[in-house]
């Protein structure tokens, strides 16, 4: 009797150094069989693709410097991927087993990298080395697959080799694209980079693990298909588990972070804010972080509010814009002049501008401007909408109060480009204000703020303002050293001017000031002028020169 039960291909026998055997028993038809070979193909594209997009987020996150993290973890997968598809080749005589190990690993490592590197950040303090190590295994593990996909597929159906890559690679790429769109539009905004990362690992599981044991079960030995039952369903307990304790997970974290009075934490569209102090009392025990950079302490912003704005006030200022500072409190310091007729803020993050309407302490440390019926804001990027038609109004003063230009995602907003717009929005006589970053710690980039304000047609005037009281940054791998390897004690500004250079002073229409006086700041500016650093060309959209 014939057994009629299971298709069966005899395929042709294979050459030297071959798989041993090319006998594949399915329980569909081959053509079959080959679609769904071509389908986990594509889902495990998909994952791959979302560790990777993971890894590069949550390092750009934790550490800074996008342009970096992205060139590690891309250069390092991509070795690794090498790596791993040369031992792939000790499993080509058993590429079921090969990939059903290969595929429960790179769940388990891809559903926890986000988890871990975040624990190796909070605890440890560094999160490099995790990123690397991560990067490799994830990597190498990727690298795998498609060398041991080949084997499978050749075991279904013969055909050349160049038709056969052609498929794989097809079902891969699109594969990736599918992952690298709903990593940034579904996964991140609805489910967040811990249990985003931990439900692709599942569905990564679930797909290479399923394919192996049933599609290719009649390969496998008995003891064979429950290694692999076990390590699947380990795999998978392991990730249900640590989804349920996310929560509790990262708000550990976050206070071994940012300390025990973490009272407001949001992901928006754009960064991570974070709000700590209590509820009540002093606004001078608040800090705002951004990202993981403490943005605003309530202990001494005012000496950068101050310095940032009142400099730029000392003539017509009955237009001012202000970019950035959607936390309203340079708003609050150019409220202050009973002349001003109007304020516009662009600001990128409309979750940035909710907190300061909306908290009590942030509210308070404003001075609740935004309810003053002269400031209008507008939640854009502001390169985009000074490019835009309603940057054709001309502004008396336009304050820069933007984040450190060696942050990556900032530094299109210290650009010649960008300040050649702002040039075109200031009114005649007018001034411009900018945050420079710190100057007696990253000297070079300070000054190529400026030699880029000048490229743009601007003549500047150099300060800073010092005795800072709080650091930059939370967390020991967070506080961005200058070029002298300290972290910030001061910050840098540059006013500017288009028709001649600007003086620094305060007036009598100046409103009382707590840490800024003429002499003060023509103090700071003799100062600034001993660090000059001549003949630093300036950064450009295409050319950035900021580290």
């Amino acid at each position: 009797m014939i057994d009629r039960s299971v298709p069966r291909r005899v395929l042709p026998a294979p050459e030297p150094g071959g798989a041993e055997t090319v006998t594949a028993a399915l329980p569909v038809r081959p053509r079959t069989g080959r679609l769904l070979v071509l389908a986990t193909v594509f889902v495990c594209a998909a994952c791959g693709l979302v560790y990777e997009l993971e890894l590069l987020a949550l390092g750009t996150y934790l550490i800074g410097d996008s342009v970096t993290q992205a060139s590690v973890v891309l250069s390092v997968m991509v070795f690794a991927m090498g790596v791993g598809s040369l031992l792939a080749k000790r499993f080509r005589h058993r590429p079921a087993l090969g990939f059903g190990v290969i595929e429960a690993g790179l769940a388990l490592l891809g559903g926890l990298s986000a988890m871990a590197l975040y624990a190796s950040f909070a605890w440890l303090g560094e999160s490099r080395p995790a990123l690397v190590a991560f990067s490799f295994a994830i990597g190498m593990l990727i690298g795998a697959e498609i060398p041991l996909l080949m084997v499978l597929i050749q075991r279904i159906r013969r055909q050349d080799a160049g038709g056969a890559v052609a498929d794989l690679f097809a079902a891969d790429y699109v594969g990736a694209l599918v992952g690298g769109l709903a990593f940034p539009f579904l996964l991140l905004p609805l489910l967040g980079q811990l249990t985003g990362a931990m439900l692709t690992g599942t569905v990564n599981a679930v797909v290479g693990g399923g394919l192996v044991l049933w599609l290719f079960r009649h390969d496998l030995t008995r003891r064979c298909r429950w290694l692999l039952i076990t390590a699947n369903l380990t795999v998978l307990v392991v990730l249900a588990s640590a989804t349920v304790l996310a929560d509790d997970f990262e708000r550990v974290a976050r206070r071994a972070v940012y300390g025990s009075e973490v009272r407001v934490a949001v992901q928006t569209g754009v960064q991570e804010l974070v709000l700590t102090g209590p509820a009540t009392g002093s606004p001078r025990s608040l800090d705002l972080y951004l990202d993981g950079r403490l943005r605003v302490s309530g202990y001494d912003e005012y000496r950068y509010h101050e310095a940032l704005v009142h400099p730029a006030m000392t003539g017509p200022h009955a237009r001012v814009l202000v970019l950035g500072g959607g936390d309203g409190l340079a708003a609050r310091e150019v409220l202050r002049y009973r002349d001003v007729a109007s304020v516009t803020v662009v600001e990128v993050d409309p979750g940035v501008v909710r907190l300061a309407r909306t908290d009590p302490m942030l509210s308070a440390l404003n001075a609740g401007v935004y309810a003053d019926p002269r400031l209008a804001v507008v939640t854009e990027d502001a390169f985009r909408w000074l490019r835009g038609p309603a940057a054709d109004d001309r502004f008396d003063v336009i304050v820069s109060d933007l984040p450190d230009p060696g942050i990556t995602p900032s530094t299109k907003l210290y650009s010649q480009e960008f300040y050649g717009l702002a040039v075109r929005a200031l009114a005649p006589g007018g001034r411009m204000a900018v945050h420079a970053g710190p100057l007696a710690t990253r000297p070079r980039t300070y000054w190529t703020v400026d030699s880029t304000l000048r490229a743009a047609g601007l003549r500047t005037t150099p300060y800073s303002a010092g005795g800072r009281l709080t650091g930059f940054a939370a967390g020991p791998d967070r506080t961005p050293l200058g070029d002298s390897g300290a972290p910030p004690r001061d910050w840098g500004f540059v006013l500017a001017a288009r028709d001649q250079e600007p003086r620094l002073r305060v007036d009598r229409e100046t409103p009382a000031l707590r840490s800024l006086s003429t002499l003060s700041l023509q103090d700071a500016s003799r100062d600034a002028e001993r660090t000059r650093v001549s003949g630093l060309p300036p950064s450009t959209l295409p050319h950035p020169r900021y580290s």
